[in-house]
Protein backbone atom coordinates (compact mmCIF):
# COMPACT_ATOMS: atom_id res chain seq x y z
CA UNK A 1 0.00 0.00 0.00
CA UNK A 2 2.96 2.37 1.19
CA UNK A 3 4.24 1.75 -2.76
CA UNK A 4 1.52 2.51 -4.37
CA UNK A 5 1.12 5.63 -3.07
CA UNK A 6 4.26 6.49 -3.56
CA UNK A 7 4.14 5.64 -7.23
CA UNK A 8 0.49 7.38 -7.31
CA UNK A 9 1.96 11.09 -5.38
CA UNK A 10 5.56 11.16 -7.86
CA UNK A 11 3.10 11.39 -11.25
CA UNK A 12 1.13 13.47 -9.85
CA UNK A 13 4.01 15.19 -8.97
CA UNK A 14 5.14 14.88 -12.59
CA UNK A 15 2.31 15.95 -14.36
CA UNK A 16 2.24 19.22 -11.95
CA UNK A 17 5.63 19.72 -12.99
CA UNK A 18 5.17 19.64 -16.59
CA UNK A 19 2.04 21.68 -15.97
CA UNK A 20 4.01 24.01 -14.35
CA UNK A 21 6.26 24.11 -17.16
CA UNK A 22 4.24 24.46 -20.25
CA UNK A 23 5.73 28.02 -20.81
CA UNK A 24 8.76 27.43 -20.86
CA UNK A 25 10.72 28.17 -24.49
CA UNK A 26 11.61 24.37 -24.29
CA UNK A 27 9.66 20.87 -23.18
CA UNK A 28 11.09 19.13 -20.30
CA UNK A 29 12.68 15.19 -19.69
CA UNK A 30 11.85 14.50 -16.30
CA UNK A 31 14.21 11.42 -15.41
CA UNK A 32 13.81 9.06 -12.12
CA UNK A 33 17.41 8.59 -9.98
CA UNK A 34 17.14 5.18 -10.66
CA UNK A 35 16.96 5.28 -14.66
CA UNK A 36 20.13 6.94 -14.38
CA UNK A 37 22.00 4.85 -11.91
CA UNK A 38 20.93 1.28 -12.52
CA UNK A 39 19.99 0.53 -9.14
CA UNK A 40 16.23 0.01 -8.24
CA UNK A 41 14.56 2.09 -5.86
CA UNK A 42 13.13 0.48 -2.92
CA UNK A 43 10.64 1.08 -0.15
CA UNK A 44 10.51 -1.13 2.84
CA UNK A 45 13.17 -3.92 1.25
CA UNK A 46 11.20 -4.18 -1.89
CA UNK A 47 11.52 -3.06 -5.38
CA UNK A 48 9.20 -0.31 -6.08
CA UNK A 49 9.10 -0.84 -9.81
CA UNK A 50 10.82 -3.36 -11.73
CA UNK A 51 13.90 -1.62 -14.20
CA UNK A 52 14.35 -1.95 -17.26
CA UNK A 53 17.52 -3.20 -19.18
CA UNK A 54 20.36 -0.72 -19.48
CA UNK A 55 19.87 -1.09 -23.27
CA UNK A 56 16.17 -0.36 -23.46
CA UNK A 57 16.47 2.30 -21.15
CA UNK A 58 19.01 4.27 -23.26
CA UNK A 59 16.64 3.69 -26.55
CA UNK A 60 13.48 5.18 -24.80
CA UNK A 61 15.43 8.07 -23.16
CA UNK A 62 17.40 8.94 -26.58
CA UNK A 63 13.83 8.82 -28.35
CA UNK A 64 12.40 10.93 -26.60
CA UNK A 65 14.50 13.15 -26.57
CA UNK A 66 15.52 13.46 -30.11
CA UNK A 67 11.60 14.03 -30.45
CA UNK A 68 11.71 16.84 -28.01
CA UNK A 69 15.11 18.27 -29.78
CA UNK A 70 12.43 18.59 -32.90
CA UNK A 71 13.64 15.39 -34.74
CA UNK A 72 11.63 12.58 -36.19
CA UNK A 73 12.50 9.10 -35.13
CA UNK A 74 10.58 7.32 -37.90
CA UNK A 75 7.04 8.30 -39.08
CA UNK A 76 3.57 6.52 -40.97
CA UNK A 77 3.82 4.84 -44.43
CA UNK A 78 1.96 6.92 -46.90
CA UNK A 79 1.33 5.86 -50.29
CA UNK A 80 1.46 8.85 -52.99
CA UNK A 81 -2.32 8.32 -53.59
CA UNK A 82 -3.28 8.66 -49.84
CA UNK A 83 -4.75 11.67 -48.41
CA UNK A 84 -3.70 14.45 -46.29
CA UNK A 85 -4.83 12.96 -43.31
CA UNK A 86 -5.54 14.79 -39.55
CA UNK A 87 -5.51 12.37 -37.20
CA UNK A 88 -7.61 13.52 -34.00
CA UNK A 89 -8.00 12.09 -30.53
CA UNK A 90 -10.78 13.41 -28.42
CA UNK A 91 -10.42 12.80 -24.66
CA UNK A 92 -12.04 14.21 -21.28
CA UNK A 93 -10.71 15.04 -17.78
CA UNK A 94 -11.66 16.26 -14.46
CA UNK A 95 -10.55 19.36 -12.49
CA UNK A 96 -8.51 19.06 -9.34
CA UNK A 97 -11.60 19.45 -7.36
CA UNK A 98 -13.65 17.24 -9.42
CA UNK A 99 -16.23 19.28 -9.81
CA UNK A 100 -16.11 20.01 -13.68
CA UNK A 101 -15.50 18.27 -16.65
CA UNK A 102 -13.49 19.34 -19.16
CA UNK A 103 -13.43 18.64 -23.04
CA UNK A 104 -11.98 17.42 -24.98
CA UNK A 105 -8.60 17.52 -25.00
CA UNK A 106 -7.91 16.80 -28.88
CA UNK A 107 -4.17 15.72 -30.23
CA UNK A 108 -3.54 16.35 -33.26
CA UNK A 109 -1.60 14.47 -35.84
CA UNK A 110 -0.33 14.02 -39.23
CA UNK A 111 1.85 11.51 -40.57
CA UNK A 112 4.48 12.26 -39.07
CA UNK A 113 3.35 12.00 -35.88
CA UNK A 114 3.99 15.55 -35.47
CA UNK A 115 1.06 16.74 -32.56
CA UNK A 116 -0.67 19.73 -31.41
CA UNK A 117 -2.83 20.28 -28.30
CA UNK A 118 -5.98 22.19 -28.09
CA UNK A 119 -8.18 22.21 -24.72
CA UNK A 120 -12.32 22.51 -25.13
CA UNK A 121 -15.15 23.30 -23.06
CA UNK A 122 -16.85 21.30 -20.54
CA UNK A 123 -18.33 18.25 -21.01
CA UNK A 124 -21.65 16.39 -19.74
CA UNK A 125 -22.61 13.28 -18.53
CA UNK A 126 -25.30 11.63 -20.66
CA UNK A 127 -27.86 10.19 -18.68
CA UNK A 128 -28.86 7.33 -21.32
CA UNK A 129 -24.89 5.65 -21.38
CA UNK A 130 -23.21 7.38 -18.25
CA UNK A 131 -20.33 8.94 -21.07
CA UNK A 132 -19.32 12.37 -21.26
CA UNK A 133 -20.15 13.89 -24.70
CA UNK A 134 -19.75 17.16 -26.07
CA UNK A 135 -22.82 19.38 -27.24
CA UNK A 136 -23.20 19.97 -31.12
CA UNK A 137 -21.74 23.86 -30.97
CA UNK A 138 -18.70 22.04 -28.96
CA UNK A 139 -18.17 19.97 -30.67
CA UNK A 140 -17.91 22.20 -33.90
CA UNK A 141 -15.93 24.86 -31.90
CA UNK A 142 -13.33 22.23 -30.70
CA UNK A 143 -12.48 20.32 -34.34
CA UNK A 144 -12.14 24.08 -36.15
CA UNK A 145 -9.70 25.25 -33.03
CA UNK A 146 -8.09 21.51 -34.06
CA UNK A 147 -7.92 22.33 -37.66
CA UNK A 148 -6.85 26.23 -37.23
CA UNK A 149 -3.88 24.85 -35.10
CA UNK A 150 -3.13 22.43 -37.37
CA UNK A 151 -2.88 25.14 -40.38
CA UNK A 152 -0.68 26.68 -38.01
CA UNK A 153 1.76 24.14 -37.37
CA UNK A 154 1.80 22.46 -40.83
CA UNK A 155 0.95 25.32 -43.37
CA UNK A 156 -1.97 23.42 -45.19
CA UNK A 157 -5.72 21.71 -43.95
CA UNK A 158 -5.91 18.34 -44.35
CA UNK A 159 -8.04 16.92 -47.10
CA UNK A 160 -9.58 14.43 -44.81
CA UNK A 161 -10.00 13.94 -40.69
CA UNK A 162 -10.25 11.10 -38.74
CA UNK A 163 -11.84 11.69 -35.27
CA UNK A 164 -10.85 8.64 -32.71
CA UNK A 165 -12.95 8.52 -29.20
CA UNK A 166 -13.75 6.16 -26.62
CA UNK A 167 -17.14 6.85 -25.92
CA UNK A 168 -20.03 6.39 -29.20
CA UNK A 169 -20.98 9.48 -30.84
CA UNK A 170 -24.23 11.45 -30.49
CA UNK A 171 -25.98 13.21 -32.90
CA UNK A 172 -24.78 16.38 -31.62
CA UNK A 173 -21.23 15.57 -31.91
CA UNK A 174 -21.85 13.91 -35.03
CA UNK A 175 -23.62 17.12 -36.61
CA UNK A 176 -21.10 19.69 -34.52
CA UNK A 177 -18.09 17.61 -36.49
CA UNK A 178 -18.91 17.47 -40.04
CA UNK A 179 -20.42 21.21 -39.59
CA UNK A 180 -16.64 22.36 -38.66
CA UNK A 181 -15.35 20.14 -42.15
CA UNK A 182 -17.83 21.54 -44.08
CA UNK A 183 -16.92 25.16 -42.67
CA UNK A 184 -12.98 23.86 -43.76
CA UNK A 185 -14.39 22.80 -46.63
CA UNK A 186 -12.92 18.91 -45.90
CA UNK A 187 -15.19 16.13 -47.50
CA UNK A 188 -13.35 13.25 -46.30
CA UNK A 189 -14.38 12.62 -42.12
CA UNK A 190 -14.39 9.63 -40.26
CA UNK A 191 -15.45 9.62 -36.98
CA UNK A 192 -15.17 5.97 -34.80
CA UNK A 193 -15.45 5.10 -31.30
CA UNK A 194 -12.84 2.68 -30.36
CA UNK A 195 -14.05 0.92 -27.64
CA UNK A 196 -11.42 -0.61 -25.08
CA UNK A 197 -13.29 -3.23 -23.31
CA UNK A 198 -16.52 -5.64 -23.84
CA UNK A 199 -15.28 -6.64 -27.03
CA UNK A 200 -14.63 -10.35 -27.79
CA UNK A 201 -11.67 -12.49 -27.95
CA UNK A 202 -10.54 -14.94 -31.06
CA UNK A 203 -8.37 -17.99 -29.92
CA UNK A 204 -5.71 -19.65 -32.28
CA UNK A 205 -4.54 -23.20 -32.77
CA UNK A 206 -1.74 -23.34 -30.37
CA UNK A 207 -0.27 -21.87 -27.46
CA UNK A 208 0.23 -18.01 -28.84
CA UNK A 209 -2.32 -15.45 -29.00
CA UNK A 210 -3.66 -14.08 -32.54
CA UNK A 211 -1.22 -12.29 -34.40
CA UNK A 212 -0.92 -8.80 -33.74
CA UNK A 213 -2.53 -6.91 -36.64
CA UNK A 214 -5.45 -9.89 -36.91
CA UNK A 215 -8.70 -8.04 -37.65
CA UNK A 216 -12.33 -9.47 -38.25
CA UNK A 217 -14.77 -7.84 -39.43
CA UNK A 218 -17.84 -8.62 -37.08
CA UNK A 219 -21.01 -7.00 -39.62
CA UNK A 220 -20.58 -4.08 -41.69
CA UNK A 221 -20.26 -1.35 -38.77
CA UNK A 222 -17.88 -3.08 -36.54
CA UNK A 223 -14.32 -4.09 -36.93
CA UNK A 224 -12.21 -6.03 -34.19
CA UNK A 225 -8.49 -5.65 -34.20
CA UNK A 226 -4.99 -7.02 -32.05
CA UNK A 227 -3.15 -4.24 -32.01
CA UNK A 228 -1.02 -6.29 -29.45
CA UNK A 229 -0.54 -10.20 -30.33
CA UNK A 230 1.55 -12.58 -31.64
CA UNK A 231 4.87 -11.20 -33.31
CA UNK A 232 6.23 -13.93 -36.16
CA UNK A 233 9.50 -12.12 -36.31
CA UNK A 234 10.04 -12.70 -32.60
CA UNK A 235 8.52 -16.00 -32.44
CA UNK A 236 6.33 -15.37 -30.10
CA UNK A 237 4.24 -12.77 -28.10
CA UNK A 238 5.94 -9.80 -26.28
CA UNK A 239 3.62 -9.28 -23.53
CA UNK A 240 2.69 -10.59 -19.93
CA UNK A 241 -1.06 -10.67 -20.40
CA UNK A 242 -3.73 -12.37 -22.40
CA UNK A 243 -3.25 -9.27 -25.16
CA UNK A 244 -6.98 -7.44 -25.60
CA UNK A 245 -8.66 -6.46 -29.01
CA UNK A 246 -9.87 -3.27 -29.95
CA UNK A 247 -13.66 -3.40 -31.21
CA UNK A 248 -13.94 0.07 -33.57
CA UNK A 249 -17.48 1.61 -34.58
CA UNK A 250 -17.94 4.37 -37.44
CA UNK A 251 -20.13 6.83 -36.28
CA UNK A 252 -21.55 7.55 -40.02
CA UNK A 253 -22.10 5.29 -43.09
CA UNK A 254 -19.43 4.94 -45.84
CA UNK A 255 -16.33 4.25 -43.82
CA UNK A 256 -13.72 2.14 -44.89
CA UNK A 257 -13.23 -0.58 -42.24
CA UNK A 258 -10.32 -1.90 -43.17
CA UNK A 259 -8.64 1.43 -44.08
CA UNK A 260 -10.04 2.36 -40.25
CA UNK A 261 -8.01 -0.73 -38.74
CA UNK A 262 -4.70 -0.01 -40.70
CA UNK A 263 -4.54 3.97 -39.70
CA UNK A 264 -4.70 2.39 -36.01
CA UNK A 265 -2.52 -0.01 -36.50
CA UNK A 266 0.10 2.21 -37.71
CA UNK A 267 -1.12 4.91 -35.13
CA UNK A 268 0.39 2.34 -32.77
CA UNK A 269 3.80 2.42 -33.38
CA UNK A 270 4.00 6.17 -33.40
CA UNK A 271 4.76 6.69 -29.35
CA UNK A 272 8.06 8.80 -29.38
CA UNK A 273 8.05 8.59 -25.51
CA UNK A 274 9.70 4.73 -25.79
CA UNK A 275 11.19 2.56 -28.66
CA UNK A 276 8.25 0.01 -28.09
CA UNK A 277 6.27 -0.49 -31.52
CA UNK A 278 3.66 -2.12 -30.62
CA UNK A 279 1.64 -0.44 -27.92
CA UNK A 280 -2.25 -1.57 -27.73
CA UNK A 281 -3.91 2.38 -28.36
CA UNK A 282 -3.18 4.54 -30.92
CA UNK A 283 -1.30 7.54 -30.69
CA UNK A 284 -4.47 9.43 -30.59
CA UNK A 285 -5.79 7.89 -27.25
CA UNK A 286 -2.46 7.13 -25.94
CA UNK A 287 -1.92 11.13 -25.75
CA UNK A 288 -5.20 12.31 -24.90
CA UNK A 289 -4.99 10.56 -21.97
CA UNK A 290 -1.41 11.74 -21.04
CA UNK A 291 -2.17 14.99 -21.79
CA UNK A 292 -5.62 15.23 -19.72
CA UNK A 293 -3.48 13.98 -16.16
CA UNK A 294 -1.46 16.99 -16.87
CA UNK A 295 -4.11 20.27 -17.92
CA UNK A 296 -6.34 19.11 -15.62
CA UNK A 297 -3.58 21.17 -13.40
CA UNK A 298 -3.49 24.19 -15.68
CA UNK A 299 -6.35 26.97 -14.68
CA UNK A 300 -8.98 27.60 -17.34
CA UNK A 301 -7.80 30.05 -19.69
CA UNK A 302 -4.34 29.99 -18.98
CA UNK A 303 -1.86 30.13 -21.71
CA UNK A 304 -0.27 25.99 -22.53
CA UNK A 305 2.01 25.00 -24.89
CA UNK A 306 0.35 23.65 -28.39
CA UNK A 307 3.21 21.17 -29.24
CA UNK A 308 2.81 17.79 -27.97
CA UNK A 309 6.42 17.22 -26.64
CA UNK A 310 5.57 19.33 -23.83
CA UNK A 311 2.98 16.42 -22.46
CA UNK A 312 5.17 13.37 -22.89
Amino acid sequence: MVSSWWLAAEAGAGDLLKATALTLPAPLQLMRKETWTGIPARTNGQTVRPLQDEATRAWNLHTALYYKACGTPWRMQRHSSDLATCYVGVSFYRSTSGNELHTAVAQVFNERGDGVVVRGGTAQISKTDRQPHLTLPDARQLLLDALAEYRTTHGHQPARIVVHKTSNFTTGETDGFHEAADLREIDHVDLLWIQRRGAPHLYRTGQLPPLRGTSVQLDARSLLLYTRGSVPYFRTYPGLYVPQPLLIRPATRGTDLLTAGMDILALTKMNWNNAQLDERDPLTLRTAYRVGSILRHVPAGARIATRYAYYM
